[in-house]
């Protein structure tokens, strides 16, 4: 196995606590009856992923959710519905992510969307106090910016090619086992991370 010189971190369940439940409860207050047949961690339908990789607007994604709602259900509140699986982030990960610096090359990848961006990057604001998310990397890669997400291995062969990366140099981390799976098929070293690990758990 060759020698880890990069590290690929996943954002939300690894360096950001996340709840899909809660967004699940707040849509279903709104009248979404079935959300979780909509979007889940393992899944999403084709609504969900294109706002994960750009391809709607901010606009036409409230649009479409309104047709799930109760009359009357207003833009605010189904961005705050959105917006409710994302809850604090790890602050003894993001003291990780500084010590690992020195000895490793640092990247984010992650599927997300323009409305959880700015959301994730408030709660930052608020909670760290200092510099920006995106210091800690040397490139973050957004599923919406960059047009590709995970689980496809497409989209590991876009970073590593943009980033100038060897597969069997990198190590992934990510707590989706889909896209742990993902990672692989495009040659990348693996690291699941399991509910109630963190990244500090992990011997590098």
């Amino acid at each position: 196995m060759a020698k880890i010189k990069n590290l690929l971190f996943d954002l939300g369940g690894v360096l950001l606590n996340i709840d899909y439940h809660k967004t699940a409860a707040a849509f279903k207050q709104l009248g979404v009856t079935k959300f979780d047949d909509l979007y889940s961690q393992t899944e999403a339908n084709h609504l969900f992923e294109a706002l994960e990789t750009g391809q709607i607007t901010e606009a036409d994604f409230y649009a479409s959710l309104q047709l799930y709602c109760t009359p009357e259900t207003s833009k605010e509140q189904i961005e705050r519905a959105w917006n409710a699986m994302l809850l604090n982030f790890r602050i003894g990960s993001l003291l990780r992510l500084k010590e690992l610096r020195g000895q490793y090359n640092i990247f984010l990848l992650s599927n997300t969307n323009s409305i959880h961006l700015k959301a994730f990057n408030n709660i930052f604001d608020k909670e760290i106090k200092q510099s920006r998310l995106d210091d800690y990397f040397i490139t973050a890669y957004y599923s919406h910016i960059i047009k590709m997400r995970k689980p496809y291995p497409a989209t590991y062969q876009f970073v590593l090619n943009h980033a100038g990366l060897e597969a069997q140099e990198t190590l992934f981390i990510d707590d989706s086992v889909n896209n742990i799976e993902g990672a692989k098929q495009a040659g990348l070293q693996v690291h699941h991370l399991l509910p109630g690990s963190n990244i500090e758990d992990i011997i590098l």
